[in-house]
């Protein structure tokens, strides 16, 4: 897994800190009811005083997969400029797949 930036951190914090929580078996007998509370803010799921999910909508998750993959971008290209520094170039895994064969 890969180290999330702290903006991410905060907004998840920030969205799972205050959310309602309720049972899973309340969920499942109000479920339409579930679809329209995440609507406006996630909603935590437990099952035995445990957390076992969490519904949000599908624009949350959009943001959220979203600042995911800026982030994975952001860590390549960390990666990138970390193996130029210490000397690795385009060549070097060429030359170890040839050695391969």
């Amino acid at each position: 897994m890969y180290n999330l930036s702290n903006l991410y951190k905060m907004y998840i914090f920030r969205q799972t800190a205050f959310m309602p929580i309720v049972s899973a078996t309340h969920a499942k007998r109000n479920f339409a009811a579930m679809i329209d509370a995440a609507q406006r803010e996630p909603v935590r799921i437990q099952r035995h005083e445990r957390d076992v999910a969490v519904l949000i909508s599908a624009d949350e998750y959009e943001k959220i997969r979203k600042m995911r993959v800026e982030d994975l971008i952001r860590l390549s290209e960390e990666n990138g400029r970390y193996a130029e520094s210490k000397g690795m170039t385009d060549a070097l895994p060429e030359q170890l797949l040839a050695d391969e064969h």
